[in-house]
């Protein structure tokens, strides 16, 4: 029903800064929450960032709170994650995702549909 497509990831230095960006495609005229995880080798999968349908709304995990925003253009239907300050902790393949549903949740058994993942390495 819906394809997301996730990408930008890329070797970056502490302190530098990065944006993804997650393309959708398919039965997009509904209502979509979208949010941002990453997971690292032997790690949970964690939650990053959350949008709601409208863009009013965002949520952040404490790890990232002050330093990632993330956007939504609707009318291209691409949300997008602004990383600053990237630390080495940072280093993880970052998933966006998507449910049908106003605003996002932080459990990822809750979403519907995964983008393929993109790997992001911070070095120091």
């Amino acid at each position: 029903q819906v394809q997301l497509v996730d990408s930008g990831g890329r070797l970056v230095q502490a302190g530098d800064s990065l944006r993804l960006s997650c393309a959708a495609s398919g039965r997009t005229n509904s209502r979509y929450a979208v949010g941002w995880f990453r997971q690292a080798p032997g790690k949970e999968r964690e939650f990053v960032a959350g949008i709601s349908w409208t863009g009013s709304n965002t949520y952040y995990g404490d790890s990232v709170k002050g330093r990632f925003t993330i956007s939504r253009d609707n009318a291209k239907n691409t949300v997008y994650l602004q990383m600053n300050s990237l630390k080495p902790e940072d280093t993880a393949v970052y998933y966006c995702a998507a449910l049908s549903g106003l605003l996002p949740p932080q459990d990822p058994r809750e979403y519907e549909y995964w983008g393929q993942g993109t790997q992001v390495t911070v070095s120091s």
